[in-house]
């Protein structure tokens, strides 16, 4: 049965070195999918390479010649793409700086449109009516909800990840392209590690959730298959929350 089958597909996961977009590629490794992540730190993304057993491209795409760098990396067609690569920021209202809209909006919204347009070409070769390619951008939870903590720049940049997925799945569905979202909820992250680290404050965050618990590494891997998978492939517009229920 290959319904959920991606096996010989080739992907890209940015900000694959770790949490989310580590749980990602782990996931499409298993499955049999040819996989490239890219990170800014080389370090960090060669070690993650290796244990992962894909290949890895260090990048900062927050620039447009860490882009460049990421698309001329890859060769030929492009089945599926994850942009995942992010950041966020927590500061007081009233001492909340403009760099950080500034950061968060390079990193997580215009990063997100530069390297799908980049890409544009090798996932319109892959493309095709019966088999779409892919674009899954990583939104989250606080996106769609007010979020308990002051990270402005970061829920208004999510806000727009969602917006402007919609924007890009009516414009590209012609092309056979799908482009959806998922908003993540609590996962094990480098983000989440000042909660989660604390057996205190992470028991708090889990019970916070209506399903009781953190995120696992199969949760996110899954959803992104669904949507890369045949059984995906009438999904396009769409924002998820993998979120155990946060935004309901």
């Amino acid at each position: 049965m290959d319904l959920f089958s991606v096996n010989g597909k080739k992907v890209v996961v940015t900000g694959g070195s770790r949490g989310i977009g580590r749980m990602i590629a782990a996931g499409f490794v298993d499955a049999g999918a040819e996989v490239y992540i890219s990170a800014r730190k080389g370090a960090e993304v060669e070690k993650t390479a290796a244990e992962l057993g894909c290949t890895g491209i260090p990048a900062d795409l927050s620039t447009p010649e860490g882009v460049a760098t990421l698309a001329e990396a890859v060769d030929g067609p492009l089945d599926i793409l994850v942009n995942n690569a992010g950041a966020t920021w927590g500061a007081p209202l009233e001492e909340f700086p403009s760099e950080a809209f500034d950061k968060l909006w390079n990193i997580n919204v215009k990063g997100v449109f530069y390297v799908t347009q980049r890409f544009l070409p090798q996932l319109r070769a892959a493309a095709s009516a019966d088999d779409p390619a892919r674009v899954i951008n990583v939104g989250s939870v606080d996106g769609i909800r007010v979020p308990p903590l002051e990270t402005y720049a970061y829920s208004a940049a999510k806000a727009g990840v969602h917006m402007l997925t919609r924007h890009l799945a009516r414009k590209l569905a012609p092309d056979h392209i799908t482009v959806n979202a998922i908003a993540p909820g609590p996962f094990e992250s480098k983000m989440m590690a000042f909660a989660l680290d604390d057996p205190v404050t992470r028991e708090m965050v889990a019970g916070e959730v209506p399903l009781g618990r953190i995120g696992r590494p199969e949760d996110m891997a899954g959803a992104a298959i669904y949507l890369s998978s045949r059984a995906g492939a009438y999904l396009t517009g769409a924002v998820i929350p993998v979120d155990g229920g946060l935004a309901c």
